[in-house]
C-alpha cells in the first residue's frame, strides 16, 4: 500500500513541532506522536514518535536518566 503525500510545513511551523526524545525526528501533527511527563520525576515532558513507540525504542528522561520503553 502507497503512502500518501504528506503536506509541506513552512519553516515556522516546523519550529514549533516538538522532537521525539529517542530519534530527535519532529513530530508532525498527523503522525502519532505522545508526549506523556516523566514516569519517574514527572518533571519533563516527553515526546514520542510513533515508529520509536511501535518498535519499543528506548528512551532517557533528561533530568534523572529514567529510561523507559
Amino acid at each position: 500500500m502507497a503512502e500518501a503525500a504528506q503536506p509541506t510545513l513552512s519553516l515556522e511551523e516546523q519550529a514549533k513541532l516538538p522532537t521525539c526524545i529517542s530519534c530527535n525526528r519532529l513530530i508532525t501533527p498527523w503522525e502519532r506522536g505522545v508526549a506523556f511527563l516523566c514516569p519517574n520525576c514527572g518533571e519533563v515532558l516527553i515526546w514520542r514518535c510513533s515508529k520509536c513507540r511501535k518498535m519499543g525504542v528506548p528512551y532517557k528522561c533528561p533530568k534523572c536518566g529514567f529510561t523507559g520503553p
